[in-house]
């Protein structure tokens, strides 16, 4: 799976800087990143750089952000650093994750 970006923010000029770790382009990993593409369009447009570790292709890279299931998203910017496990379907709990809505209620499974 290539390294994607959003084509109007250079990567130094992003405010949120995510990376999304996958396993080769399973549907999983697929859904994760459509998933993604979505929350960030609705809620952080123009504002934001995705970057694509396909760990099947680079497996040494897991280490660096301690990665131990797929898919996983790192919020690397703004700090403090983030992660969100799974396919992000659940839009409530990625907004959460990622501090871009309160907690107000205990998050559904």
């Amino acid at each position: 799976m290539p390294t994607r970006k959003n084509p109007a923010v250079p990567a130094q000029r992003a405010n949120w800087e995510l990376r999304l770790y996958v396993a080769g382009q399973t549907a999983k990993s697929i859904q994760a990143f459509a998933n993604l593409k979505r929350i960030c369009e609705e809620h952080l447009a123009g504002e934001y750089h995705i970057e694509i570790v396909d760990l099947l292709q680079n497996p040494q890279l897991a280490a660096g952000d301690q990665i131990i299931a797929l898919p996983t998203l790192v919020r690397k910017l703004p700090e403090p650093v983030r992660k969100i496990i799974g396919d992000l379907s659940n839009t409530e709990r990625v907004l959460v994750g990622l501090d871009l809505q309160p907690r107000s209620a205990p998050l559904k499974p």
